[in-house]
């Protein structure tokens, strides 16, 4: 497979902004924080089903995706809740995304197992653990 050089930090960058995104939707609905929920200023009330668990994996995956930590169950964890989201809550609404309103947690699902099929790429803490790991695994050690 060709790879172009600009491949790796496209990915990596791509998967920040995802990140970033998805931080944002879990800091308003947990935190209030954007306009909070429905513009109200105000957050979720703590432990609600579903609203506030959505919004805080949205928070936690978003903010390990971001930052390139965990990445694949993150990612993982994320997709699936994008995917429950779409398909309980969007699409009896309606068969197409495009009719139902679920557009943003399709893409979100799909973006999400991507990341988690491809992996964090070059600029993210695994791939930094991964370097210093495969380093320490091939220099010899001291006699």
């Amino acid at each position: 497979m060709d790879t172009h050089r600009f491949s790796g930090p496209f990915w990596s960058i791509f998967r920040i902004v995802i990140g970033l995104l998805f931080t944002f939707h879990g800091a308003r609905t947990v935190l209030g924080l954007f306009g909070g929920v429905e513009g109200s200023g105000d957050a979720v009330p703590m432990g609600t089903w579903p609203n506030w668990w959505a919004g805080l994996i949205q928070l936690v995956c978003g903010i390990l995706v971001m930052a390139g930590v965990f990445t694949r169950p993150a990612a993982v964890l994320a997709s699936g809740s994008m995917a429950y989201a779409y398909f309980v809550v969007h699409q009896p609404q309606g068969l197409l995304p495009i009719e139902n309103g679920g557009v943003s947690p399709a893409l979100y699902a799909w973006a999400f197992l991507a990341i988690a099929v491809l992996g964090a790429g070059p600029w993210s803490v695994d791939a930094l653990l991964k370097r210093r790991t495969e380093s320490q695994t091939l220099s010899p050690t001291p006699q």
